[in-house]
């Protein structure tokens, strides 16, 4: 007779070797080389990152929300994953080019039987409460997203900002909207603004589901601006911070900052910070 306890998953349906792969503080992913529909946006994340988180803190079935949604790589994710998927982007033309995406992945799922759902919406986060209501959304199982890292994208000696501006069709910022996050320049009032929105979303999200927030701390004129870790701190406030994973990307070029004279880091990693709405 086998005395071992039967292995009882509420929160997902992966097996126990998959599950304690997950659980690992750090993981390696380096994004494959991004399609020409996408290309445009300067910060996409890839979705094969994204399902892994996805199918790691939800069921199928269950609901997924990205706030800050750009060309959709986490509706795409949870559509992958048999989840329904809720987006919110500011950026008309992202938004568009997310929701032909969306409307392929389902075509492609579908396989002659009802599509999986996914709903693309051009809005701003900050009235989330007011989108949530218009689009009868319903209860929320899991939030992954990843803001804009302040103005980073507006710093001209950013080096992946240097490579794209020879592109035309490239954009190597979000947007010129006054309500984009991205452009706001006090580092103070971006991180209150950050705040805002996260916690406005807290009474849609279920109680004990996750939340992830992929951040990075960040290196402007000279000072470092711990953003990772101020949003941890100020959002501990309305969730509890249960750790983070640290993504790492090992196939980066690496540039000589202060060499012979300083400590100046090639920072390759971002923080997944991992919340519970408790």
């Amino acid at each position: 007779m086998n005395s071992r306890r039967p292995f009882k998953n509420k929160l997902n349906d992966l097996d126990p070797k998959n599950w304690i792969k997950f659980q690992k503080s750090w993981f390696l992913h380096n994004p494959p080389p991004r399609s020409k529909d996408v290309i445009r946006h300067p910060a996409k994340f890839p979705e094969s990152m994204i399902q892994e988180f996805i199918e790691f803190f939800t069921k199928r079935g269950q609901v997924v929300l990205d706030p800050m949604a750009g060309t959709g790589s986490t509706l795409i994710a949870a559509l992958r994953s048999g989840r329904i998927g809720y987006g919110i982007e500011l950026n008309q033309e992202y938004a568009e080019i997310a929701r032909g995406l969306l409307q392929f992945e389902q075509e492609k799922l579908a396989d002659g039987n009802k599509p999986p759902a996914a709903v693309m919406i051009t809005g701003n986060a900050a009235e989330f409460r007011g989108i949530a209501e218009k689009y009868k959304f319903p209860e929320i199982d899991y939030m992954i997203t990843s803001p804009p890292y302040w103005n980073m994208l507006r710093a001209r000696g950013a080096e992946t900002q240097k490579k794209r501006r020879g592109e035309e069709t490239l954009d190597v910022y979000y947007s010129d909207d006054e309500q984009d996050l991205g452009n706001i320049d006090d580092y103070q009032e971006f991180l209150e603004c950050l705040v805002n929105i996260y916690s406005s979303i807290q009474p849609y999200i279920r109680e004990g589901a996750y939340l992830t927030i992929i951040v990075k701390n960040i290196k402007k004129g000279g000072t470092v601006y711990p953003l990772a870790w101020d949003l941890a701190k100020l959002l501990s406030l309305f969730y509890t911070l249960k750790d983070e994973r640290i993504w790492v990307q090992d196939n980066q070029r690496l540039a000589p900052y202060g060499m012979g004279s300083a400590w100046v880091s090639n920072t390759f990693h971002h923080y997944c910070l991992q919340f519970r709405n408790e």
